[in-house]
């Protein structure tokens, strides 16, 4: 297959695209197939320039909002359908992350350009990232998730009707960018301060204590759930992207009622967001045994230390395996909205 790798952007998810590209490429050139690399904020990257910019790793922190803005400027994504390598290409495989690359402003650019792409089509793109949305089809699908409402709310009302802590964070993020724990009354204006520099919509939830649980949905069935055990007291930016700042077990050591359970509600959260051939599903898992969906990723990491190849793997789905499974799940077409 001639595959071009879409990555890079602008969000604050920006160096994560990066990194799952680079497991994405090596993993496809393994198998055979032609691949092309396209940065959406700098445009087609010729192979002989590929070191330079696949060879960050991912840091402890996201860039800085000032680099994002400065990349910004070169924006391609209206371009991308006058490259030959995007034209050209058998499957676009989206290794991007957050901002548009994610929530469904490049998958309405990819439906014109009619190009095959991977992950979900553009309304479930949008309604997945949009966690206010999400929480409302989980709802409507009977999947259990968090109490919530919407900033602004006055701090007295969240205290009263959550109690301490809650978690503020930005409605249309990833990998906890902006997110906060907010243990007391004293640190809610801050934390809702902190989210709004991220999206203009900011999310206030009702924590909800327990294990961390995820569990990868490929082709329609769940894959295998998996427990993240953080150093930090959440599953933050660098937990997720350093080697050795969490423990994560796959299969997690869950009785087989959990796991089935688990598995089913994923598959019916994705559902519910009318998502593609795959995606992941983050739960917590109450010391009670209630499980709460925390959100659905529709282009799951696909770093060296991502969840969503560990789960596949762990069902007996070796990387590069997955990695054709998705694209040839999008060349059948069974990926994509009406237009």
């Amino acid at each position: 297959m001639r595959v071009t790798v879409l990555t890079g952007g602008t969000s604050t998810e920006r160096d994560v695209a990066i990194a799952s590209a680079v497991q994405i490429i090596t993993a496809l050139r393994s198998r055979g197939h032609e691949v092309a690399v396209v940065d959406t904020a700098r445009g087609y990257i010729p192979e002989a320039d590929e070191r330079s910019l696949l060879s960050g790793a991912v840091g402890v922190a996201p860039p800085s909002i000032d680099q994002l803005q400065s990349l910004e400027q070169g924006l391609l994504l209206s371009g991308l359908a006058n490259l030959r390598v995007v034209r050209d290409a058998d499957v676009l495989f989206l290794a991007l992350h957050g901002g548009r690359g994610e929530d469904g402003t490049l998958q309405t650019l990819l439906e014109m350009v009619g190009v095959p792409y991977t992950g979900s089509g553009r309304l479930g793109s949008a309604m997945a990232m949009d966690k206010d949305v999400s929480k409302r089809l989980f709802r409507m699908a009977a999947v259990p998730t968090a109490d919530w409402t919407m900033a602004p709310a006055d701090r007295d009302r969240v205290g009263r009707e959550f109690g301490w802590p809650v978690v503020v964070k930005p409605s249309k993020q990833g990998s906890t960018v902006g997110l906060t724990v907010v243990k007391e009354a004293d640190g809610y204006t801050e934390a809702v301060a902190l989210a709004r520099r991220y999206d203009d919509e900011v999310m206030i939830e009702r924590y909800v204590p327990g294990r961390e649980l995820t569990v990868g949905v490929l082709e329609g069935k769940p894959l295998a759930v998996g427990e993240i055990i953080p150093r930090h007291e959440i599953f933050d930016y660098e937990c997720k992207y350093t080697p050795g700042m969490s423990q994560e077990i796959f299969p997690a050591d869950l009785s087989p009622a959990v796991a089935a359970e688990s598995g089913r509600l994923a598959v019916l959260a994705h559902d519910a967001l009318k998502l593609g051939g795959y995606s992941r599903v983050d739960f917590r898992l109450t010391p009670a045994g209630e499980l709460f969906c925390l959100e659905v990723n529709t282009l799951p990491g696909m770093t060296a230390t991502s969840l969503m190849p560990q789960s596949a793997r762990a069902v007996g789905i070796e990387f590069p395996d997955l990695c054709e499974r998705i694209c040839r799940t999008a060349r059948l077409g069974r990926l994509k909205e009406p237009f």
